[in-house]
């Protein structure tokens, strides 16, 4: 599952840290780890590995009423509608990257902006030092990766954690036949 921190303008980049932050505490409370990346654009991504319990749908209405949630308790950082007047100063976190057929930079994959920004994994530790969510360009990338000794993601690549709970926690649940199928969602 992906919460991808989109900033409105004029939203500085103090306050995407700090939502990350906060997307990570409320991610934590739902007893859910999540590891972080920037977007190679101008946001970052709070991503959470999940066991392949519950089939897209339902894993992006989950996201959304994280999102919800989010814009409800804190609405002067947060918006829950997408759309550049919605977000002036304030973050839409894209829930619809959780849809199927959806897509997000993947890590270490180039923008196509101007300055083509990589995504990039990041430890969480090093969330305060960041600049921005294009730190990494394809001319900065390699030499960065290879001053790398530890893998920021280590624990990612095992960690399954399924949703049942979360959704309780938050009150969420899915609808119809958006419930668990046994096929991978995100």
């Amino acid at each position: 599952m992906i919460c991808d921190l989109d900033p409105g303008e004029g939203t500085s980049w103090q306050l995407v840290q700090e939502a990350a932050v906060l997307v990570r505490t409320l991610l934590s409370e739902l007893g859910l780890e999540a590891w972080l990346k920037t977007s190679g654009g101008k946001g970052l991504h709070v991503v959470v590995p999940l066991a392949p319990r519950y089939d897209y749908e339902a894993v992006k209405g989950f996201s959304q009423a994280i999102v919800q949630h989010l814009a409800r308790v804190i609405p002067t950082r947060f918006v829950a509608k997408s759309g550049p007047s919605n977000r002036v100063g304030k973050l839409f976190v894209d829930f619809l990257r959780n849809g199927h057929g959806a897509t997000t930079a993947s890590a270490c994959s180039a923008r196509a902006r101007p300055g083509l920004g990589v995504s990039m994994l990041v430890a969480w530790e090093d969330l305060s030092t960041l600049k921005n969510g294009s730190q990494w360009s394809v001319a900065t990338a390699r030499e960065h990766l290879t001053l790398q000794s530890v893998d920021p993601w280590a624990g990612f690549w095992k960690r399954k954690q399924p949703l049942a709970a979360a959704m309780k926690i938050l009150g969420y649940v899915p609808a119809g036949k958006a419930r668990a199928t046994g096929r991978a969602a995100a």
